[in-house]
């Protein structure tokens, strides 16, 4: 029979996903995260989760398909038998997701239908596919982002379904409760991962500025959020639920 807990999160080859991956198995739990197109990245990762000792498996994924997600569960609970004796899981991180900067007079239909695919309906209805496979008194961690507080021009669209995803996870945190299934959001500031490596190298003196508004003088780094989903993802955690943790260090306050 299976002790371990087991985390699944969305999104992580590379960047956030990655780090957070690596701190989930550095606590003891095993980790399943998908990957989109770039296997070579997802490689490296489990790579790296090896030496740490971690047990660990990578699933392809598009979160903006919602008509894969049988599949995917079905291929999920092949793999939590194969390698975990067992047909559920503890913790879902939905943490896949894309950038994108254009103001609100530039953003097309197109654009704007992708962002929600991903970072908004893909998450609600991954979720609802996978809560039937989900053990009791887990959690989910959403990644939400610290422009769903603050504004800046560019941003709308992208905000907006991290605004959405806020709410969404306010009512996972009351529906779960009878299964004692805690929900929560992580809110990134700004970070410097491939997610904004193309603003950062065409506007660099948006680092400078960031950095300026932040308290602790810096733009953040991935190694700054896999902690804190980790820690949400242990006992330690067992009593936050329904909360927007900012990791922004303290970015316009």
């Amino acid at each position: 029979m299976n002790t371990q807990k087991i985390a699944l999160i969305t999104g992580g080859s590379r960047g956030l996903g990655r780090d957070m991956a690596l701190k989930l198995v550095e606590k003891g739990l095993g980790v399943i995260f998908t990957y989109n197109f770039n296997k070579q990245a997802a490689d490296s990762t489990l790579a790296d989760l090896a030496t740490k000792g971690g047990k660990a498996v990578a699933l392809s994924l598009d979160v903006r398909d919602v008509k894969s997600f049988q599949t995917f569960k079905t291929k999920l609970k092949e793999v939590l038998e194969e390698h975990w004796n067992t047909s559920n899981f503890d913790y879902l991180v939905n943490n896949a997701g894309f950038g994108h900067n254009g103001m609100v007079t530039d953003t097309s239909e197109e654009a704007f239908d992708d962002l929600m695919n991903v970072h908004f309906k893909g998450v609600y209805f991954l979720t609802q596919n996978l809560l039937p496979i989900m053990n009791d008194e887990g959690g989910i961690i959403n990644l939400s982002s610290g422009l769903a507080r603050f504004s800046l021009p560019g941003y709308s669209a992208y905000a907006a379904m991290k605004g959405a995803i806020e709410v969404y996870t306010r009512y996972l945190a009351k529906e779960l409760g009878g299964r004692k299934i805690k929900a929560n959001t992580v809110a990134p500031g700004a970070i410097n991962t491939d997610f904004n490596k193309e603003r950062f190298e065409s506007v660099p003196q948006i680092v400078e500025a960031i950095a300026s508004q932040t308290a602790l003088g810096r733009v953040g780094e991935s190694e700054d959020i896999g902690g804190i989903v980790a820690f949400l993802c242990t006992q330690d955690a067992a009593w936050v639920n329904g909360q927007r943790l900012e990791a922004s260090g303290g970015m316009f306050i």
